[in-house]
């Protein structure tokens, strides 16, 4: 005979759950299925409770999504008694066997329904979605986290780069994916096909990683355009109407955008692998090129400008605040050139944040071994040109022979590789600041 508060209990339970949406009593019913997949064995009913789990998530809104994530961190993390059972037992027995229940332990559930979900078909790309739409959730569930350093960790090996496929686009790729390059490209518009064919004529190349699990859908991309000379404005390399020139004369193979396309794929690194093996392929294909480099935004440049004390000491110290907060952004004055450039070397080479350079462009960069080359005046006068660096772009160049070594000084030493000229912007900020600068 049921007690007065278990009946209570029972018609609380009821009542809460009228009260949930659709899509809430959908992620319960997905949760309950995890729980069941994670037990099963048989290979048969797997598969099919897979395509049910990813059928069930693609239905979710995203209060669905939200109480998903909930009991994916909440009902499926290690249990932290056998944690510390096995921990003990392999601290008294550092044997295989101790070393094994320990890692099966310490491995949080999660990992396993993820995996079971990523066998069903379209099981990576609905988990890809799915971390993006984590993120999206974490700055104000932080303790999500949980949920995303398994998905992160999983990703690390399913996309590592012994299964990335590398391709050239050029104009007879699909349009399917020539769409996509439109859609994605972050550092410098593609405005419509007209614009994309000009960025894929003889004189360019385009460059995308592609996963055998998400065959349509590139990973990331760079494009690359060949030219006499290092170059220092993008205008001419991105205008429609310039020449189409020979790259079997060019000497200059210039990395002008990378982009990454899938936002669940955030902080999953490629792009590093993507730059080292293009610059390869181009130097085996067009032996007369003598140099690899980018044209590089500084997208945090002038963000941080605004943010320096008041009282830093520079010569133009008024006009430079006075052009960081001003809106919108506006052309700097050419008398602004040379505080601006040692600004922005400091900036680059010094700023250091958890490890590494504070601007991510420069990060990204700088650790997979190239050299800070120049600081390029007005390079890309466009209105997000000016917004993020006030017109400065840099060029950062891949020399094959110094990767390597520039790569482990940024890494174990804090060392940014310079060339003569940055050096000199860097000590001049260093001169006139008297320490003040970005402290």
């Amino acid at each position: 005979m049921p007690t007065t508060r278990a009946i209570l209990d029972r018609l609380v339970g009821t009542l809460a759950a009228a009260t949930r949406s659709r899509s809430e009593r959908r992620a319960l019913r997905l949760a309950k299925l995890m729980r069941t997949l994670i037990t099963e064995r048989g290979e048969s009913s797997g598969a099919v409770m897979a395509r049910r789990s990813v059928a069930l998530y693609n239905g979710l809104d995203e209060d669905g999504r939200r109480l998903f994530f909930e009991i994916l961190a909440r009902d499926f993390s290690p249990d932290p008694d056998e944690v510390m059972a096995a921990a003990e037992a392999y601290r008294r027995d550092a044997s295989p066997q101790t070393l094994a229940r320990l890692q099966r332990v310490t491995e949080p559930p999660r990992q396993e329904i993820f995996r079971r979900m990523n066998m069903a078909p379209g099981g990576t790309g609905v988990l890809v979605e799915l971390r993006r739409a984590l993120l999206e959730q974490l700055p104000a569930h932080p303790h999500l986290a949980f949920v995303d350093d398994d998905l992160t960790h999983l990703f690390g090996s399913w996309f590592n780069r012994g299964f990335l496929e590398l391709r050239r686009i050029d104009w007879g790729t699909p349009a399917s994916i020539l769409e996509k390059l439109i859609a994605y490209e972050a550092v410098h518009e593609i405005h419509g096909f007209p614009d994309l064919k000009r960025r894929l004529e003889r004189d360019r190349r385009c460059f995308a990683f592609f996963h055998p699990a998400l065959p349509g859908e590139p990973l990331v991309f760079v494009e690359v355009a060949f030219v006499d000379d290092l170059p220092s404005s993008v205008a001419p390399i991105l205008s429609m109407e310039s020449a189409i020139g020979d790259p079997r004369k060019a000497r200059c193979a210039v990395f002008y955008s990378i982009t990454s396309c899938q936002p669940g794929l955030k902080s999953v690194s490629f792009g590093n692998f993507l730059i080292k093996q293009v610059a390869q392929d181009l130097h085996e294909e067009l032996p007369n090129l003598r140099q690899f480099s980018t044209l590089s935004p500084l997208p945090g440049f002038r963000a941080w400008l605004r943010r320096q004390p008041e009282d830093y000491r520079l010569a133009a110290a008024a006009p430079i605040r006075s052009l960081a907060q001003a809106e919108p952004a506006r052309i700097p004055a050419e008398e602004l050139r040379e505080p601006l450039e040692a600004l922005a070397a400091l900036y680059l080479a010094r700023q250091w944040e958890h490890g590494h350079v504070l601007d991510p462009v420069a990060r990204f960069h700088l650790g997979n071994g190239a050299r800070l080359e120049r600081i390029n005046w007005l390079a890309d006068r466009s209105e997000k040109g000016l917004r993020q660096s006030l017109g400065l772009m840099v060029n950062y160049v891949y020399a094959l022979e110094d990767v390597e070594r520039n790569h482990e000084g940024y890494v174990n030493r804090h060392l940014v590789a310079c060339s003569p000229a940055v050096e000199r912007l860097v000590r001049l900020a260093e001169g006139e600041d008297r320490g003040k600068i970005g402290s």
